[in-house]
């Protein structure tokens, strides 16, 4: 019988997290027969870490992680995926806007044999604001990244053994996972479901961390930002050049004075702007590739405590 792993980033999540695991055992457990959640405390400040452990007295199959700080979503999920025993694994957020029924339905899925299944938001019971945004980045990922990036995006998905193998093997930190996921190439199917608006709690997905996602979806599966410094730089060449022979042709034929410091301070401010801004997109390029030499771990485990119910994993 094949065992699904369920891994859950957990930061600042003790008003929803009981509720959780409530919702999951009245809907989905008693259906999946040999299973596993996977809590990961991604450096918690809350009471996250002592709700997991009230979970754990409940269902001897639930298993506990705690990072030694935060590390961000991304490495508490690869935590949490190099300490699981699944033959497959789902992840799961812990803020509630997303029905539990959703791993059932990419369950069977991976058992008609696909490696990977994605859960694509049909629609969002959130803000015009954050929609908006999100269809934006969305949009910039499909056309400059990664064109099988789903039109509503996607916030959890199952994976299979062999991807979580891949995954391990990458260790890619300032990146996304689910990126990697698409860039490994596997056999992919989608369910889809509605996103209910957060009822619970205060979102931790702040600006920053948005920003920084973007980032690291571009510059770690594209080549976008540099090709289009290149662009701008060209573009920039011929204007300046146009420019310059309009400038002499009309001093030559109309005898009109070649203007001097406003035209030359709004030449040197521009061009100044321009080129401190084509150095900081080299900058974070070269920021990732001294973080990657360096070759830090994406995330340290500082405990883990299994369910009485689980064979647990030797770590690396």
């Amino acid at each position: 019988m094949s065992k699904l792993s369920i891994v859950v980033p957990v930061y600042y999540n003790e008003d929803t997290l009981m509720d959780l695991y409530e919702d999951m055992r009245a809907k989905i457990l008693g259906k999946l027969g040999d299973y596993e959640i996977i809590f990961v405390d991604d450096g918690s400040g809350d009471r996250s870490w002592e709700v997991m452990n009230d979970i754990q007295k409940l269902d001897g199959n639930v298993r506990l992680v705690k990072l030694s700080r935060n590390f961000g979503e991304h490495a508490a999920l690869l935590a949490g995926l190099s300490v699981c025993t699944g033959d497959c694994a789902v992840t799961k957020q812990a803020d509630l806007q997303e029905d539990s029924t959703l791993i059932t339905e990419m369950y069977e899925r991976w058992k008609q044999g696909n490696k990977v299944v994605l859960a694509i938001r049909r629609s969002r019971d959130e803000s015009k604001v954050k929609v908006f945004f999100a269809n934006m980045y969305y949009s910039l990922v499909r056309k400059f990244v990664n064109k099988n990036m789903p039109v509503g995006g996607c916030d959890c998905y199952l994976i299979d053994r062999k991807v979580i193998e891949v995954l391990e093997r990458l260790d890619e930190k300032n990146s996304s996972l689910t990126l990697q996921v698409l860039w490994a190439g596997f056999k992919t199917d989608m369910v889809y479901f509605d996103r209910k608006d957060r009822e619970k709690g205060v979102s931790r997905w702040t600006f920053a961390k948005k920003f920084k996602l973007v980032l690291d979806s571009m510059m770690s599966f594209s080549y976008m930002p540099i090709r289009l410094m290149t662009y701008v730089g060209l573009i920039f060449d011929i204007v300046a050049v146009i420019l310059f022979i309009s400038v002499l042709v009309e001093y030559f034929t109309s005898g009109t004075p070649i203007a001097g410091w406003p035209s030359l301070m709004c030449v040197v401010l521009c061009s100044s702007g321009l080129i401190l801004l084509m150095m900081g997109v080299l900058g974070e390029y070269v920021w990732r590739t001294l973080d990657a030499a360096r070759t830090r771990p994406p995330f340290i485990i500082d405990e883990v405590q299994e369910g009485k119910d689980s064979p647990g994993k030797e770590l690396r």
